[in-house]
């Protein structure tokens, strides 16, 4: 017998040998039905699976992230089989699961693949699938893989399997239909019953720019066509909440090829709302005994040498700049901390000076291949709202919950409700990947996580997520439209202190090593804004929004008392602009609910001889006529009623 642990902690014995099916099933007939993968000791695996010895088992359905991983991989084979039925010479590379779906990488040589054949490969994919063909895993020596691909001249599978050992080499079948695959799938093809051919595109193989160019077939499957219809509807409102197309029609921010590819303009909307943010987290960071700093945008390559950052990411940097000066070499900032490291190395620190909390708007530069660039979501200069927090081994706990506590703050001030909190921590297989030792990567480790729970924060833990310095928080944030988001990190550093040689004098004199918090509520300013607007569809918080009303006065006519409303929002601080065209009022009110004003002001002969404004509010339509001051004490409360004191 064997011993199987639950996720609930209850432990069951079952003969060995017995299936993850057939633990769903000792549980209950209608979990036998809706499960399609499962976990055991960290490990995926089909529901199949022979268990033989002592274990924890998770079982997946479709609506888990492991279950639509396993059905999606398998999805990915259907495809590359139905691909193959057209074009019967294409060589296969890989196809993973992805957040939404899937897709596969093939060398179609001269052949290519358009979105008119997308139909006919949906076609074939769901006949395939209705063939209910069992997905089957099997064991192959390295040398009948190798010579399997070579026969079929497939130069990719044969790279793949050259990095693989012998022994570990694994095959899964279906149909007519064998490729390399390390395992994660589902019963059998006819679980899928629906499935969308999205989009082709060119991807070069394992990302090098310098390798043969592939041809990409994304696609998404689901176990009902509802599921599917559903997702397309989806799909629908997310192009209209697109934030390129917004910030477009919004005339927030643009890009140019001259300036260069993933570097943002920001147009004066744009750079105002942004303004905004940053003075509203100004206050905040205030209030909690922050101090601003400035550094530069560049720094010598030692100073990132030195905080480990130039041999973890100097392949995927900007290249050097070299001065007139033999030796020397400058490098874009890709990172605020190691500035924040010599900042406070500027002079020496008492535990009673501490702690020092450094925040700058810092503006850092990565290079990102051009297709991996997307939007304000993925570029190339982007600003951090980065602090560094400088403290005692003492101070860690509650300094880290009110990082926590200003994350909070800023999430419920913009309307983002839904989040849960993910700890992320080493990939303990791997640790040649972090820097430092283990002993204080156990502690800032465990730190983090009391710090959640002590917080009462939904969170997870994630292995190998961690950056490789220290552990972080990392807040997973739902926008409008149910999609997640990581925005805003808090992370425990032993390391850099030590590689900086940061120190504090001690209560004892001696001189002892700070602990540094990263932090970013925001993240990065770019993402931030790109992912508020996605989540909001432009309509911005009242006291965020660029423009918060529009005066239209029906007539020429009416301009002195236009002017006289302007004047008296404008000294109470409220944003409001004219609308003096020479267009009828209906159009006007069109004009300005397509730039999701928050408010329009009407000015007419009535108006102006009650001293009144007559007001619609944006999606709304007329709320009623008021006096100025009475509009004004309105704006003032709708703005209070989202941004939140801290």
């Amino acid at each position: 017998m064997i011993k199987i642990t639950l996720p609930d902690g209850s432990v069951k014995e079952f003969t060995v040998n017995s299936t993850p099916m057939d633990v769903a099933r000792s549980i209950s007939e209608g979990l036998a039905r809706n499960v399609i993968s499962a976990n055991y000791n960290g490990v995926t695996i089909e529901t199949t699976t022979p268990l033989t010895t002592d274990g924890s088992l998770v079982l997946y359905t479709f609506n888990d992230a492991g279950g639509k991983k396993a059905f999606w991989h398998s999805s990915a084979h259907v495809l590359a089989e139905a691909i193959l039925s057209f074009h019967p010479n294409a060589k296969l590379t890989i196809g993973p699961a992805i957040d939404n779906g899937f897709y596969y990488d093939l060398d179609l040589g001269e052949e290519t693949i358009s979105e008119k054949d997308f139909a006919d490969i949906e076609k074939k994919f769901l006949e395939i699938a209705r063939g209910k063909h069992e997905f089957k895993m099997h064991e192959v020596s390295k040398a009948e893989a190798l010579a399997l691909y070579k026969k079929e001249n497939n130069p990719y599978k044969v790279e793949l399997i050259e990095n693989l050992t012998d022994g570990d080499i694994t095959f899964c079948d279906h149909s007519n239909f064998t490729d390399l695959c390390k395992g994660g799938h589902i019963p059998n093809t006819g679980l899928i019953k629906a499935v969308k051919i999205m989009n082709v595109a060119g991807a070069y193989w394992r990302g090098d720019e310098k390798n043969n160019q592939l041809t990409r077939i994304y696609g998404i499957s689901f176990p009902k066509q509802k599921l599917l219809t559903e997702y397309l509807a989806l799909l629908e409102e997310a192009k209209k909440r697109d934030h390129r197309k917004l910030g477009k029609e919004l005339e927030l921010f643009t890009f140019s090829q001259k300036v260069g590819q993933g570097l943002p303009l920001w147009l004066p909307k744009g750079a105002a709302l942004r303004s905004r943010l940053e003075n509203f987290l100004k206050v905040a960071q205030k209030k909690a005994g922050y101090e601003m700093v400035m550094t530069p945008h560049i720094g010598q390559k030692e100073l990132y040498v030195t905080s480990g950052h130039y041999e973890k990411y100097g392949e995927d940097s900007f290249q050097a700049i070299k001065t007139p000066k033999m030796d020397e070499e400058f490098l874009l900032k890709p990172m605020n901390c190691p500035h924040h490291c010599e900042v406070y190395n500027f002079k020496p620190y008492s535990y009673k000076d501490l702690p020092k909390r450094f925040a700058e708007f810092g503006t850092v530069y990565r290079y990102e291949q051009s297709g991996e660039l997307h939007g304000l979501t993925r570029v190339r200069g982007f600003t951090q709202d980065d602090a560094h927090i400088f403290c005692t081994p003492e101070q860690l706990d509650q300094e880290f919950k009110e990082v926590i506590d200003l994350v909070l703050y800023v999430f419920g001030s913009l309307g983002f409700e839904d989040f849960t909190a993910q700890v992320s921590i080493r990939d303990m297989q791997n640790l040649d990947k972090y820097i430092g030792d283990v002993a204080t990567w156990e502690i800032a480790e465990n730190a983090i996580i009391s710090a959640a729970k002590d917080k009462g924060l939904d969170f997870v833990i994630e292995e190998g997520e961690a950056a490789f310095y220290g552990p972080k928080l990392d807040f997973m944030v739902k926008d409008a439209l149910g999609r997640s988001w990581q925005l805003g990190t808090i992370q425990v550093d032993y390391n850099l202190p030590k590689r900086f040689d940061l120190t504090y004098k001690g209560a004892d004199n001696g001189l002892h090593r700070p602990v540094m918090i990263h932090r970013a509520p925001f993240g990065s300013m770019e993402r931030f804004i790109a992912v508020l607007l996605e989540h909001t569809g432009g309509n911005f918080p009242l006291w965020l929004t660029p423009d918060q009303v529009i005066i239209l006065p029906i007539s020429e006519k009416y301009q002195k008392y236009t002017q006289k409303v302007l004047e008296s929002l404008e000294n109470s601080e409220i944003r409001a602009l004219v609308d003096n065209r020479s267009e009828k009022t209906g159009r006007k009110i069109r004009d300005a609910e397509v730039s999701k004003i928050p408010f329009m002001v009407i000015v007419g002969e009535k108006e102006e001889d009650e001293g009144t404004v007559s007001v619609r509010k944006h999606g709304e339509g007329d709320i009623g006529t008021f006096t100025i001051e009475e509009f004004t004490s309105l704006i003032k409360q709708e703005e209070s009623k989202t941004l939140k004191k801290f």
